[in-house]
């Protein structure tokens, strides 16, 4: 049996975070508290914006382009949290694990299947 903080999203959903080895458990949170399509839209945008930054800074300079391109991110996702969600991201209590998160929620939207991990997880998506 893990320890579990357990969280009241905006939504009303009650997320579950781990504090053990089980990214499943994080994960179904982690979308509970990226219910809302606003939200959302600020880590494709953050997500789009540092990938963005990155390939220029390879491409063509300067280096300081990689290292501001997390915090463009981070910023953005921030943003969405304080805006249309109201709650707090996960990224202090399990940054590795948001990070890895982040790029899932991102892939899956691009590849139009974020809607039925929404369904697998319990989680009801909002406008």
């Amino acid at each position: 049996m893990y320890a579990q903080t357990v969280l009241r999203s905006s939504t009303g959903r009650t997320g579950i975070v781990p504090r053990s080895n089980s990214y499943s458990d994080f994960w179904s949170a982690y979308l509970a508290d990226h219910s809302r399509r606003g939200t959302r839209a600020w880590h494709y945008a953050g997500a789009a914006l540092a990938i963005a930054m990155a390939l220029v800074a390879v491409a063509v300079g300067p280096v300081w382009l990689i290292l501001g391109s997390p915090v463009v991110g981070h910023a953005c996702a921030w943003i969405g949290h304080a805006t249309v969600e109201r709650n707090r991201p996960a990224t202090f209590r399990h940054p590795v694990w948001s990070f890895v998160s982040e790029l899932r929620m991102c892939g899956l939207w691009l590849i139009g299947r974020l809607d039925r991990e929404l369904e697998r997880t319990g989680v009801t998506p909002r406008p």
